[in-house]
């Protein structure tokens, strides 16, 4: 048993040893034989001679002071346009539409028009077998004529004083209820001619002559689609940004790669209660025919553009007891020394993979995106690590415009191609993209503009009432 003890303690105490010089070799070994280090390093072009290559001791102190600081990734403040927007589902539905119903009940005579027909304001549709109430007003007109006749022998009897002006005041009463027949029989004359009640276009016809139709039944559709509407909700936080007015850019499934463009036409004020959702209409010039009510829409309302907006990276923004900060890198007391600056800032619209900053920062501050967890007070001395010499991209602390082969990036120190730089230019992009087709979009297709331009020739349908008499 004392064999075994004997042994155990043997075995901890050379442990011990070893892990005490394994520890003073790699921590006493570099200082003392910093001289041996720097003769051999030049034979062996080894990378021990970067850090020890001075013999003497300020410079090398120095080099070996500025390694010890903590390492750190940074971003240029950067100004571009910033698009305030928000994504929504929503669908089309026409301007006008109408299922023509008859008023009364009959037989079908004449159907004066064919599927899908462009019809207009107050034109005869179909008309309904009519013998009958021709008859109504043909006797309700001889009526008439007997009843004017006998008033007018009446005033003059009532002037010779023949007669009471009793007499008189019957034949007027009565004069006045033939002539309601009339119009009464006239009316339902009316009824059996169905007009178009607007401008448009017919769909599919659901009757054929001869049918026998009660009052109510469909006959068919009139949309009118020179203008769609779209319908669609947003959440509840933005009734305050929403107003009529505004631009809303959409894309339909139907057409993939056609953009349109929308303008808000109302808001409606009351939020809907299980879906916390506000309601809104925006109306789309539609006269070259390419939508369709019932189509499914993807809107992306567009409730204004913030020009010379101040964004960062949002790896920069660290939030803290209700409050936001980031840590600024500025120049020291030393030349060429960098310390670390804590600057609450307000932050406003985000986009992905940038944040707008109102408050606390200026156009062309640097800002640390990596490494915030080794600085944990303010003036703590940083090195900024360029993972560019590494990765491809420009030297940090370059002119904003000079980055380097594979950088693709207008800002500072971004990690790679895909830098904070490179979020910026992609951020612009989807920005620019979002606010919808710019003018020049279409120059290589003169073609298509010109047939664009005959097909829109006229007044916006959307910028006029809808029930306006074209």
């Amino acid at each position: 048993m004392a064999y075994k003890k004997k042994y155990a303690v043997l075995a901890l105490v050379g442990i011990s040893v070893a892990a005490g010089a394994a520890w003073w070799w790699q921590n006493k070994a570099p200082a003392g034989g910093g001289a041996s280090s720097s003769a051999a390093s030049p034979a062996t072009g080894g990378p021990a001679a970067a850090p020890v290559g001075a013999a003497s001791g300020a410079p090398g102190a120095g080099t070996a002071g500025a390694s010890r600081a903590p390492a750190v990734e940074v971003a240029k403040v950067e100004s571009m346009t910033l698009v305030d927007e928000t994504q929504a589902v929503g669908s089309l539905r026409s301007r006008q539409g109408v299922m023509l119903r008859p008023e009364v009940g009959g037989r079908v005579k004449q159907i004066l028009f064919t599927d899908g027909q462009r019809v207009r304001k107050g034109q005869l549709m179909v008309q309904f077998e009519d013998q009958l109430q021709q008859a109504q007003v043909a006797q309700a007109r001889a009526e008439l004529s007997i009843a004017e006749a006998n008033h007018k022998r009446n005033q003059e009897l009532v002037a010779q004083n023949f007669i009471s002006q009793r007499s008189l005041d019957e034949s007027a009463a009565a004069l006045e209820v033939s002539r309601a027949k009339l119009s009464l029989a006239q009316a339902t004359l009316q009824r059996l001619q169905v007009l178009a009640p607007f401008d448009g276009i017919t769909g599919l016809k659901q009757i054929n002559v001869g049918d026998y139709l009660k009052d109510g039944a469909d006959m068919v559709n009139v949309e009118d689609i020179d203008a769609v509407l779209l319908d669609f909700r947003l959440p509840e936080r933005f009734q305050a940004k929403i107003r009529a007015g505004q631009k809303a850019q959409l894309t339909v499934d139907a057409l993939p790669g056609r953009p349109f463009s929308a303008i808000v036409q109302a808001v409606d004020p009351l939020i809907e209660a299980n879906g916390r959702s506000v309601g809104v209409r925006g109306c789309i010039d539609n006269r070259q025919q390419q939508l369709r009510p019932g189509m499914f829409a993807r809107v992306n309302a567009v409730f204004g553009s913030r020009d010379n907006a101040l964004v960062i990276p949002e790896e920069a923004i660290i939030p803290q007891g209700g409050r936001t900060f980031v840590v600024k890198v500025v120049a020291g007391d030393k030349p060429d020394a960098l310390i670390s600056q804590r600057v609450p800032v307000k932050v406003g619209l985000r986009q992905p993979g940038k944040v707008e900053i109102l408050e606390g920062l200026s156009a062309g501050d640097s800002v640390v995106t990596a490494g915030h967890q080794r600085l944990q007070k303010d003036g703590t001395s940083v090195r900024v690590v360029d993972l560019a010499q590494s990765g491809g991209g420009r030297p940090a602390g370059g002119p904003p415009g000079a980055g380097g082969p594979g950088s693709g990036a207008p800002g500072a120190g971004g990690p790679g191609a895909g830098g904070p730089g490179a979020g910026a230019a992609a951020a612009a992009a989807q920005g620019a993209g979002a606010a919808g087709p710019r003018p020049g979009a279409a120059a290589g297709k003169p073609g298509a503009a010109a047939a664009k331009n005959v097909a829109m020739a006229g007044p916006n349908p959307c910028l006029r009432g809808a029930d306006a008499t074209r």
